[in-house]
């Protein structure tokens, strides 16, 4: 597995969860004082593309790295549950890390 793979899910795992401590902000200000409506829309619009590539880019790595499915749900469910997905971020690499393979490390013999 090429660590490009890796380094997407990492990448959308963060933003995607930073996206949803946002959203879960907006809510608060919307829902507790009436304030935000418009921006609440727009971070939830914002946050539900985004967790939609978060889906591909983590499907991807879990079909490369041969996760069974329940592995793979958690891992998907993850970018739903606030703060969740930073601890399944550090998990997965720790997983995954030692199935990288080094490009530069691939010769061709002539």
């Amino acid at each position: 597995m090429k660590k490009t793979v890796l380094t997407r899910y990492r990448v959308m795992a963060y933003v995607t969860a930073v996206m949803l401590l946002v959203l879960c902000t907006c809510m608060v200000f919307k829902y507790g004082f009436d304030k935000g409506e418009g921006l609440t829309l727009a971070v939830s619009q914002v946050h539900g593309v985004l967790y939609i590539i978060y889906l591909i880019f983590a499907f991807d790595l879990g079909s490369k790295a041969k996760w069974p499915f329940g592995k793979l749900l958690w891992v998907l469910l993850s970018g739903t549950i606030p703060t969740a997905a930073f601890f399944v971020e550090r998990k997965v690499v720790r997983d995954v890390e030692p199935l990288i393979v080094d490009g530069s490390a691939v010769t061709a013999k002539a």
